[in-house]
C-alpha cells in the first residue's frame, strides 16, 4: 500500500481540518499519482474536499465510526476488519492512504511506500505526520530537485520501507521492501 502526504519540515500537515498550503504542483502531482486509484480516507478528509464530495476518477473508501454516514460515490467503512477485507479487492499497489492524520497512523504499519511533498517552512499546525527520517524504518529512494512556489521551497520525496534481509556472509543490511 501506498501514502501520499505534504509536511512541513516539522512533519506537520494540517490545522483546522485544512491543508497547511495549497501549492499547485502538489496538486497535481496528487492528482497524477491517485487518478484511477483506491483512496483511503477519514469522514474528516472527505468533508474537507469541495462539496464534501469524493474524488471524481478514483475508488474512495471512507474510515467512520459513524454507521449513519453517507455520502453517493463513496464506500464506508466501520472498522480495521472491514477496511482490511474491502482492501482485498484491490492490488495494493493501486492503494493510496491520503489522510487524515489518525487515518495515516493507524495504516502506517501497512504502507510500503509514501509520496512525500516535503516543504522547507514551519506552519502553525494541529495534525502531524509520523517523522519518517527518524524512525529508523524508511529510506528516501527518490527525490526531486528543489521546486519553488513563490518563496516557498518543497521537494517530493518517495519513501520506502527498509526490511531486514541476510546477505551472503550471515550479516543482516537493510534494503527498501520490494512487493
Amino acid at each position: 500500500m501506498n501514502l501520499i502526504v505534504a509536511a512541513d519540515q516539522n512533519w506537520a500537515i494540517g490545522n483546522k481540518n485544512e491543508l497547511l498550503v495549497s501549492i499547485p504542483m502538489d496538486k497535481k502531482f496528487f492528482r497524477e499519482m491517485t487518478t484511477g486509484k483506491v483512496v483511503v480516507m477519514g469522514r474528516k478528509t472527505l468533508e474537507s474536499f469541495p462539496n464534501g464530495l469524493p474524488l471524481p476518477n478514483r475508488i474512495n473508501i471512507v474510515m467512520t465510526r459513524n454507521r449513519d454516514y453517507q455520502v453517493k460515490g463513496a464506500i464506508f467503512v466501520h472498522s480495521m476488519r472491514e477496511l482490511m477485507e474491502e482492501l482485498k479487492k484491490y492490488d495494493s499497489e493501486d492503494v493510496y492512504v491520503i489522510g487524515g492524520g489518525k487515518v495515516y497512523e493507524q495504516l502506517l504499519p501497512y504502507c510500503d511506500v509514501a509520496h512525500v511533498t516535503k516543504i522547507e517552512h514551519s506552519y502553525a499546525a494541529d495534525t502531524y505526520f509520523p517523522n519518517l527520517d527518524a524512525s529508523g524504518e524508511w529510506r528516501i529512494t527518490a527525490d526531486s530537485d528543489e521546486q519553488t512556489y513563490f518563496d516557498l521551497e518543497y521537494y517530493f520525496l518517495r519513501y520506502e520501507r527498509i526490511k531486514k534481509a541476510a546477505d551472503p556472509e550471515g550479516q543482516k543490511r537493510e534494503e527498501p521492501v520490494k512487493k
